[in-house]
């Protein structure tokens, strides 16, 4: 299964009846790490659960996927990224995406740079990449 860039969260969650609709309860921790917001507006997509017994799926980059888990960030220490600068935080580091919209600050980039990474921290919410090539100042 293809899995859009754009995804911004994925999580487990019953289908509900409330009243003449159906309610699909998104968790706390998707609204506190910023990715979606009460009162947005977001495509859904609903995906079968597996049967009792049926085997946990592997990903593309050989991670297994234990449906009940949230899933883990799809880099790993280590890791060496070409990536464009989408734009700038806070602190004014550079802001990247990488597969499900998964952030990556890199410091000292700024938008539109198109640099290579290596991930030195990984959090559940982002990662930190430092710049080993690329078009930085």
């Amino acid at each position: 299964m293809e899995v859009s860039d754009s995804l911004l969260c994925l999580y487990n969650s019953r289908l509900e009846k409330r009243g003449d609709s159906y309610v699909i309860e998104v968790p706390e921790r998707e609204v506190a790490r910023g990715d979606v917001e009460q009162g947005g507006v977001y495509r859904v997509a609903i995906l079968s659960r597996p049967e009792d017994g049926e085997a946990d799926t592997t990903d593309s980059t050989g991670r297994t996927s234990h449906h009940d888990d949230y899933p883990e960030p799809p880099v790993s220490m280590g890791d060496v990224r070409e990536v464009t600068i989408e734009g700038t935080g806070k602190q004014g580091d550079g802001i990247a995406k990488v597969e499900r919209g998964y952030v990556v600050i890199v410091p000292g980039a700024r938008e539109g740079d198109e640099v290579t990474i290596e991930i030195s921290k990984i959090t559940d919410n982002f990662a930190i990449g430092e710049v080993v090539n690329g078009d930085t100042p």
